[in-house]
């Protein structure tokens, strides 16, 4: 089996090596034609898509759609929904990267990652996994708020409306965020301000149970007619830092006044044939650009299913051995080379099980399941936007400022790893731009920590080398990379009994995890170049829906 393997591996790169100009078939392609039938997960229009995590926020993004607003405007307000209705996974005390494509071609990013502020101490600093010595300073707002200035053409007051809705009359728990907050329960018990917004009597909220939220209501109000300042300097900045500061942080006036969201350092590659736009450090980008310029070295297109896994699993190996060398662009422009690509490529081995050992000293952040949030959006004039939000680990610090309402992101306190004052620490966040001959084709990301860069790069591969439409590519079956082994989904509809007999015959050793959306929930949105309009889809391991708008307004 292993001198099969060995011939095998080797056939598929000399076949790809020779052939990459008959590789690009996706364009143009009528697999890739998806038929609306009233999947909730799947829309299609010309008038654009909207692909996010929670109904509520997809419903806003097309809200804006119709009332005139682009792309952006659409993907903010459903980001300040996704900040009320998914509290355990993101919010105004988080941090978020987004990729943008305007419709005159140019591509650009924002970085509003957390940070530690610019008077933080990290010999003096407390340490811990949460709680009041993780909180750093806030991202969210100024990400958003920038946004919406720099690409918007709709007013913060209007975008901000449907969030500042739903967090004063309150909506029905959905089961997942239910769930998440019951399995944080313990801690969140620790916190007077957070007891108090997500104990509901003796227990968390439960599915389907009706969870207003007040004072969170009453800070977005003060954000959409304040703007960010009243966050970062004004009476929001006062109330978190005099907070963070009572019990043992290390927040500051002057460290949240400093803050800025930044134009994102950007990366590009490409993959048969079609362009790919990444953000560098603090996202992953460039290690997503890596693993897929791997694969491009191999012909993936009719391979068995179990080989093209063991190739994509033996590509992330190698993409991420590289995530703690990302010091500078050049470093990035190294990773995205080709020839960097070609030579990781011809080091694969078919037993990669010693080889492909990684033994990292990683912080407690890189876990295997990460509480992120990640929305999609298209608009009829070809805007795209891929955005990203997280707290880091369930509920993030566990922390909620009484008379707020938001929960703050686990940063500081070794979390991230260790910090220096204004650092902003990396994560496996990597909204992504796939475009075609200068177009955006396919607009994605995902959420689920360290499975990110992998679930990005396999729908990716799913769509261009497999020809799969949208939503069959988002509920395909997907690996990761363990340290010794390949970690392989095996619930319903995913990798069977046989696919695993056959990783092992192989020579892989593989660890079966029967749980949907822990390998990534992505959302997405393409071009169907066929029909010219626009498919949105949700991961369908996850509560997230696709919406198009069904009217267009303008912007009085």
């Amino acid at each position: 089996m292993y001198k099969k393997s060995i011939c095998l591996l080797a056939s598929l790169f000399i076949v790809t090596l020779s052939c990459k100009e008959k590789t690009d078939k996706s364009v143009n392609n009528p697999n890739l034609t998806i038929v609306d039938d009233g999947d909730p997960q799947v829309s299609i229009s010309e008038n654009g898509a909207v692909a996010a995590a929670h109904p509520l926020a997809t419903e806003a993004g097309v809200e804006m759609l119709e009332k005139g607003g682009n792309a952006i405007d659409a993907a903010v307000a459903a980001a300040f929904v996704l900040s009320v209705v998914e509290p355990s996974m993101s919010g105004l005390g988080g941090r978020l990267q987004a990729i943008v494509m305007t419709s005159n071609g140019k591509i650009s990013g924002v970085d509003a990652t957390t940070q530690a502020g610019i008077d933080y101490d990290p010999e003096t600093a407390p340490k811990g996994q949460y709680g009041y010595a993780t909180i750093g300073v806030p991202g969210v707002v100024k990400g958003l708020t920038k946004l919406l200035s720099d690409y918007g053409t709709l007013d913060l007051e209007t975008v901000m409306q449907p969030a500042i809705k739903h967090a004063e009359e309150g909506f029905n728990v959905l089961p997942g965020e239910a769930l998440r907050q019951s399995m944080a329960m313990d801690k969140i018990k620790e916190f007077t301000g957070t007891s108090k917004y997500f104990m509901n009597g003796d227990t968390t909220y439960v599915e389907g149970s009706r969870l207003v939220q007040k004072d969170l209501a009453h800070t977005l109000k003060l954000i959409a007619k304040e703007g960010e300042k009243v966050f970062y300097e004004g009476e929001i900045a006062k109330k978190i830092v005099d907070d963070v500061q009572k019990h043992g942080g290390t927040l500051s006036m002057a460290a949240m006044a400093e803050y800025q969201a930044r134009d994102a350092d950007m990366v590009e590659g490409s993959y048969r044939g079609f362009g790919l736009h990444g953000l560098f450090i603090p996202s992953y980008g460039a290690i997503t650009i890596e693993m897929l310029q791997v694969l491009e070295n191999f012909d993936l297109a009719d391979v068995p299913e179990t080989t093209w896994a063991e190739l994509v699993y033996q590509a992330n190996v190698k993409a991420y051995e590289d995530r703690y060398g990302q010091k500078d662009l050049e470093v990035g422009k190294k990773l995205t080379s080709k020839e960097y690509a070609k030579t990781l490529a011809e080091a694969m081995v078919p037993f990669p099980t010693q080889q492909a050992a990684m033994n990292w000293d990683r912080p407690a952040s890189w876990t295997e399941n990460g509480h992120t949030t990640h929305l999609s959006v298209a608009d009829a004039q070809g805007n795209v936007i891929a955005l990203t939000q997280s707290l880091g680990p369930i509920m993030g610090s566990k922390v909620a400022t009484e008379g707020l309402g938001f929960v703050y992101a686990a940063t500081l306190g070794g979390y991230l790893g260790d910090m220096k004052p204004g650092e902003r620490a990396s994560s496996h966040i990597s909204p992504f731009i796939i475009t075609k001959k200068g177009k955006p084709f396919l607009v994605l990301g995902a959420a689920g920590g360290s499975r990110i860069v992998t679930a990005v790069a396999q729908v990716t591969s799913r769509v261009l080398d497999q020809k799969m439409p949208l939503n069959k590519a988002l509920g395909a079956a997907r690996v990761h990379t363990g340290d010794t082994l390949i970690l392989a989904e095996t619930h319903p509809g995913t990798w069977t009994l046989d696919d695993i007999k056959q990783f092992k015959e192989d020579g892989f050793m593989v660890e079966e995890v029967d749980q949907p959306g822990r390998f990534g929930r992505v959302h997405a949105v393409m071009m169907d170049t066929l029909t010219g309009k626009w498919i949105g889809a949700a991961d369908p391991d996850w509560e997230g829906t696709a919406e198009s708008p069904t009217t267009l307004g303008k912007v009085e």
